[in-house]
């Protein structure tokens, strides 16, 4: 995936959770991935065309939505 910036969590969270003798940070997801789920969940409501793309193909396109979704948003 990219590394440009994810601008932050979308759902910030500040919690800890213990899981034996480890404890774990999370921060919610990021705002790229939020964007890229939305473009996901848009293409599975209406898949016309869409038939001849593989997941992955749809994977990466939700991903490049999303990185012009954040480009457009900092301009």
């Amino acid at each position: 995936m990219s590394t440009e910036d994810n601008s932050g969590p979308a759902f910030p969270t500040d919690s800890e959770h213990q899981s034996g003798p480890s404890t774990y940070r999370y921060s919610g997801m990021t705002l790229r991935d939020y964007f890229a789920a939305m473009a996901m969940q848009a293409v599975a409501t209406n898949p016309t065309g869409a038939e001849s793309f593989t997941f992955d193909d749809r994977a990466k396109w939700a991903y490049q939505q999303a990185d012009a979704m954040l480009k457009a948003r900092a301009a």
